[in-house]
């Protein structure tokens, strides 16, 4: 089987790791995650990894270095990989896609929920620093970080849309599993 790429996209606390995490156990995926890169550079600097700072990292190291240097690292990395499926988490930007589009089999899932239910998600995970505390007027203020903007016209260019709005992970699960159907993958 030829190696199978996907790439998810969705909003803030839509269901994109819990994805990826099924997607691993069952389908002996690995995966790459674009904030990686940029929670690897905030240790090093021993900043805060807030989403505000995840933000302005990103936005400092695209400015400098180029538009597709977080899909250039993370391409590389997705082929590097020894699996016959890999996932790749958290593109955001068109030129994030524009890049990814082209390697071979590489598919665009976008993951969407309501956005209560993303609040809810965010608040009870507690990811970055002090999102156990923010309100839901700072839950939709972020979705304007410069990180956030483009994420609902990625979303349109995606060939699945999977919505997560649903309680329990069964419903997220068989929806993962048709289209991994329909994609050709086997687990």
């Amino acid at each position: 089987m030829a190696k199978i790429i996907i790439g998810l996209v969705g909003p803030m606390a839509s269901g994109k790791d819990v994805t990826k995490k099924y997607i691993e156990e069952k389908y002996n995926a690995k995966s790459c995650k674009f904030s990686t890169i940029l929670r690897d550079v905030l240790d090093r600097l021993f900043v805060d990894k807030s989403r505000e700072n995840l933000s302005a990292i990103s936005i400092s190291l695209l400015d400098t270095f180029g538009q597709d240097l977080l899909a250039k690292v993370i391409a590389k990395d997705s082929l590097a990989h020894d699996a016959d499926v890999v996932v790749i988490d958290g593109a955001r930007r068109d030129s994030d896609i524009v890049y990814l589009m082209n390697l071979p089999n590489f598919y665009l899932v976008a993951i969407d929920a309501k956005l209560e239910t993303r609040y809810k998600r965010m608040v009870e995970r507690n990811e970055n620093a002090g999102d156990a505390h923010k309100t839901l007027d700072q839950f939709v203020a972020e979705h304007q970080l410069g990180t956030e903007t483009q994420i609902p016209g990625v979303m349109k260019e995606a060939k699945f849309t999977i919505d997560n709005t649903e309680d329990g992970f069964e419903h997220l699960y068989e929806k993962i599993d048709k289209m991994m159907g329909e994609i050709g993958a086997n687990n």
